[in-house]
Formats: structure tokens, C-alpha cells, sequence
């Protein structure tokens, strides 16, 4: 053994005879090469791994299928080359989309316009921050400016959405100079993916901001008629009082029928007595009622932002949500009419709560009550999707990503196998209906057993009430085994436990830089700890910072905060 390596081809000679031996294949050879350099490039234009799992994945293949491992930085310049050209083919594909006008306004959004100070993109990209009525309006106004460049028309099939999403958000976070400085092929991709990206967005935050403003409206009118109901709370008890005493004297059995009216006004006047009415009918108010009077009286505030809603949301339906969508269609043709009284309006989303208020005392039609009631109406139906708009991300159509046809059919077994349930639909139903039925009668035949469980009869609907649980008392045994863990468990600070569990598991070597590539600052796993710390404990980053470790010094905390801590995507 001591003479094997006198002879430098002895080496070779033998490494070639274990190759072939065990069926090893060269790295270079067909079509090994080929197959790992299809799988990268699959794996890189469908998703966003970063050059480490890829690298990772492509080491796990080779040893799979028993090929020759080469240098590390020769696979890490393969995945590179890989990367690069799945980048510029997207970026081809993604610059030939719009036409010379969309071309042409895409390079405006990078222009500051005369007597501003930001570009056109970077007003696009700020959303809404309060809710109101002026700021739905702008971001109504923000949403139909990116409409208007038609980039929703475009055909975008073929082309992986996690990569759009990605250029999308590479786009909101650089710098307008730096994406005018790209060569014209990447800034138009990027500005591609950008515009349609944000129109989705757009849509999304403004309604948003409308479901909120509904919600604001509604607590209003809530806090409103509280206000107002303690306010007249006195006169109504007053009043309920008086008529109380003349109800006891008609309850009386003992007293005359002929002389009733005459005993009862002797005591209580007549004219008290009709006041008395008066006001109860004024001041009480009916089982079912959810403050809708003091949602009317916010119409001068609605009616700032309807039209406008009317008018550039574009409105779907699903079978349940035709009605609304009818009122919606109603109310948008009287666009810029001011009739008080309305005509020939959708009758069948006036519910029984809003029926005195909507129809006065002719049966005509109010627009103030109408339209608050179709507020109530739309935000409900946006809420179960009976409403849905189109090109909307959180407030789209959710039918439309459900596989179907030939794709449901392609991945029915899969998809039912791995959620555990059967592949026949017939066998599914009824395997749930008998489970159904057994727990139904195993809850009957208990019920009345259990004093713990009640109906309750009161008000419009039954209702089950269920008693609260009642402590019990800990065992003197299990008293004292917890006094002596405590005393055997050690004090240890909080950072010190998040520290020792980065140690052993190494999570924050997950979090990578949004440039994917490796930090040159050290002690970086502190800075990471000591973010993570302040974030989950909303304690800031003052009682953290030392400026005696150079991991822990605000300018190195604020650098790992801006950049993120989203693990798997960036710092």
C-alpha cells in the first residue's frame, strides 16, 4: 500500500474501474447533463428557490441517479447560467406583451410630472392609510388610472404567476432611477408585471377601504342611537310607567266594565295617556331594528363616494346575488339625477327592518333609505362572494380557481387522496350523511340527560345555551410535583432561550437577503434574534440595542428590520 500512489495513473485507472463497476456516470455525459439542466430550469421558471435549495436539489439528483459530483462552484455556475436565462426569457416574453401606446406610457410612469416631486410610479404605489369617504374616492381614482393602461387585457397564459409576483414586488421596493437605468428589454418586463400586479391591488385596497368605511358607518349609527337611546331613556320609562298604571286598573277583574274608561282617566288624564303613547311609539323601538335610522341620517356622508362607486366598480354576481345586483345596476343608471323618490327600483332586497324607512307614507320609494339599504345588502353579499368583482385578487370570484373539466379530472385521484376522502362523490355524501345522522342521534338521546345543555325560547329564534365549566381544584400531589419542576427549571432570560434554540436548530440561516446572495455582515443571527424579539414582544428596539456589540447597534437593527424578516424570501 505504501507504493499504491507512486504511480499517478494507478488513480485514474482504478477510479474508472469503480465507475464502471458500480455504474457511475460522468457529470458531462448524455443525458444526464441534459435531464439535470431540464429539471433546474422547469424548477426555475415555476417557482422563486433561491440558488441554495436549488443547489441543494440538484446534489440530492445526482446521487440519486448515481452521477459523478463536479466541483461545487462549476454546479453553482451551471444554476447560475440556468437562472439567467430562464430571467432574460421571461423578461422577453413579458416586454413583447404591451403595444407602442402601453410602451409609451409605461416610460411616463417613470417621468416626475411638472410641479411635483415624486414620479408617477411611486404615487401608484401608495395605497390608502385612513378610512373615509376622500380616500376610498382616491383609491377608486388610483385603481381606474392603472385600468385605463388596458394591461388587464393582455394574455398573460404561459407565464408563472410566483415570477410575476416577484418582478412585482422587486418593482415596488427599487428605486425609480434605478429601474430607468435597466436596459430596455428588463425595465419594460418589470414594469409589465408591475402595472399588472398593482391593478390588482389597486382594486383590492379600495374595497377594502369600502368595507371598512360600511363598518364605520354602521358602529357609527350604533354609537349614535346608544347616545340617543339614554338620552330619552328617562322620558321612555315615564312614560311606560303612566301606562303601566292604567294597564293594572283594566286588569282589575274587580273593577266595573261600564265605569272603566271613566275610572281609569280619573286617574290617569286622558291627554297624559296619549302623550304617553306618543312617545313610547317615538322612543321604543321594534325587536329587529339595528340602529338603521341613524344609518339614513348618514346619507350626506354616503352620497360623496356612491357614485363614484356606481360608477367604477364593475359588479358580478353569483345566483344568490342577482337581486343586489339589480338595485346596484338601478341605482348606477340614476347616475347624476337627484330625485328624492324613486321608480320602478328592485324591491327584493328592502328587508323588514328597512321597509318604514325605505317607503314613506304613500308607499313611495326613498332614495336615502334605499341606498343605505343597499350598502347593508353589498356588504354582505361582497362578504359570502354573492357579489364578486372581476381582476380581483381577495374580492374575486372564488369558483374561478377551482380546477375543473379535464384539470379536475387529471387530479381528482390525487387531490382526494391526499385530503383522505374517497374519489366517488356518491360514496362521499353518503358516508358523511350517516355520520351525520349517528352523531345527531348520539346528541338527542344525551340532551336531556345533560343539565348543563338548554334551549332557550326567548326572543325571535331558539337558542342553545351551554353552562360554563367549573373549576377544579388541582390535586395536593399535582400542587407539589409543579412547585418542584419550578425549582428545578432554571431561570433563563428570554434572549438567552431564543439564542440556545438558534444554536440547535440554526432557523435563522433560513432568512435570506432579497438579492439572494450570502451577508458579509457577521453575528448576523443576533441581529436576526434581536429583531424577531422585538417584533413578537411589540417592545421596539430601544431596551435591545448596545452599541458595545456591534450586532446590536440601531443602525445594524434598523438595517435588519427594513429589509424584512420573512424567512425563505428575504431579510
Amino acid at each position: 500500500m505504501a507504493r499504491y500512489a507512486q504511480r499517478e495513473n494507478t488513480r485514474w485507472e482504478h477510479q474508472r474501474l469503480i465507475r464502471q463497476h458500480s455504474d457511475y456516470h460522468d457529470f458531462g455525459d448524455f443525458p444526464w447533463s441534459f435531464r439535470l439542466k431540464r429539471l433546474l430550469y422547469i424548477r426555475t421558471w415555476l417557482s422563486n428557490e433561491r440558488p441554495g435549495l436549488m443547489f441543494d436539489f440538484a446534489t440530492a439528483w445526482l446521487l440519486q441517479n448515481k452521477v459523478l459530483l463536479p466541483a461545487a462552484s462549476a454546479l453553482t455556475r451551471l444554476i447560475g447560467e440556468i437562472r439567467e436565462r430562464a430571467s432574460r426569457r421571461l423578461w422577453r416574453r413579458l416586454a413583447a406583451l404591451p403595444d407602442s401606446w402601453q410602451t409609451e406610457q409605461l416610460a411616463g410612469l417613470l417621468v416626475i410630472p411638472e410641479g411635483q416631486r415624486v414620479s408617477v410610479m411611486e404615487q401608484i404605489r401608495k395605497g390608502p392609510v385612513n378610512v373615509s369617504g376622500p380616500a376610498f374616492t382616491d383609491a377608486l381614482q388610483r385603481y381606474t388610472r392603472l385600468r385605463s393602461l388596458e394591461f388587464s387585457r393582455l394574455n398573460f397564459a404561459g407565464l408563472p404567476a410566483i415570477q410575476l409576483r416577484n418582478l412585482a414586488r422587486y418593482a415596488g421596493m427599487a428605486s425609480v432611477k434605478y429601474i430607468a437605468r435597466m436596459p430596455e428589454e428588463r425595465r419594460l418586463a418589470i414594469l409589465t408585471a408591475f402595472v399588472k400586479a398593482q391593478e390588482i391591488l389597486a382594486l383590492d385596497e379600495a374595497v377594502d377601504v369600502l368595507d371598512l368605511l360600511i363598518l364605520n358607518i354602521t358602529r357609527s349609527a350604533k354609537q349614535t342611537g346608544q347616545k340617543k337611546r339614554l338620552r330619552t331613556l328617562k322620558d321612555l320609562d315615564r312614560a311606560a310607567l303612566l301606562l303601566a298604571h292604567a294597564c293594572t286598573l283594566l286588569l282589575d277583574d274587580k273593577m266595573d266594565d261600564a265605569a272603566l274608561r271613566q275610572t281609569i282617566f280619573s286617574h290617569v288624564p286622558k291627554n297624559r295617556l296619549a302623550e304617553s303613547v306618543g312617545k313610547v311609539n317615538e322612543l321604543a323601538r321594534p325587536q329587529d331594528t339595528n340602529f338603521q335610522d341613524e344609518m339614513v341620517e348618514q346619507y350626506g356622508r354616503v352620497k360623496r363616494f356612491l357614485p363614484a362607486m356606481l360608477r367604477d366598480l364593475h359588479f358580478q354576481s353569483a345566483p344568490a346575488g342577482e337581486n343586489t345586483l339589480s338595485a346596484i345596476h338601478y341605482l348606477a343608471e340614476l347616475s347624476g339625477s337627484k330625485k328624492r323618490l324613486l321608480e320602478n327600483a328592485p324591491e327584493q332586497i328592502i328587508t323588514g327592518p328597512w321597509k318604514r324607512l325605505v317607503y314613506d307614507s304613500e308607499g313611495r320609494i326613498q332614495r336615502a333609505g334605499y341606498s343605505l339599504c343597499l350598502l347593508e345588502r353589498l356588504q354582505d353579499s361582497l362578504r359570502r362572494r354573492d357579489i364578486w368583482l372581476e381582476n380581483s385578487d381577495r374580492w374575486g370570484d372564488p369558483r374561478q380557481k377551482f380546477l375543473q373539466g379535464k384539470e379536475w379530472q387529471a387530479q381528482r385521484i390525487a387531490v382526494c387522496r391526499a385530503l383522505g376522502h374517497p374519489t366517488d362523490g356518491g360514496n362521499a355524501v353518503k358516508q358523511l350523511a350517516t355520520e351525520l345522522d349517528e352523531t345527531w342521534k348520539t346528541v338527542a338521546s344525551r340532551f336531556e340527560l345533560n343539565a348543563a345543555v338548554s334551549i332557550c325560547h326567548q326572543g325571535k329564534y331558539p337558542s342553545l345555551t351551554i353552562s360554563s365549566l367549573e373549576k377544579l381544584e388541582e390535586p395536593q400531589p399535582l400542587i407539589l410535583l409543579n412547585s418542584r419542576v419550578r425549582q428545578l427549571v432554571p431561570p433563563v432570560d428570554l434572549t438567552e432561550l431564543l439564542l440556545e434554540i438558534d444554536a440547535r436548530t440554526g432557523f435563522t440561516r433560513e432568512f435570506t437577503h432579497v438579492s439572494e446572495s450570502e451577508a458579509r455582515a457577521q453575528d448576523l443571527n443576533i441581529s436576526l434574534c434581536a429583531v424577531l424579539l422585538a417584533e413578537a414582544c411589540n417592545i421596539g428596539h430601544e431596551p435591545l440595542i448596545k452599541h458595545s456589540i456591534p450586532a446590536l447597534t440601531r443602525h445594524r437593527l434598523s438595517w435588519v428590520k427594513q429589509n424584512g424578516t420573512v424567512a425563505n424570501s428575504r431579510w
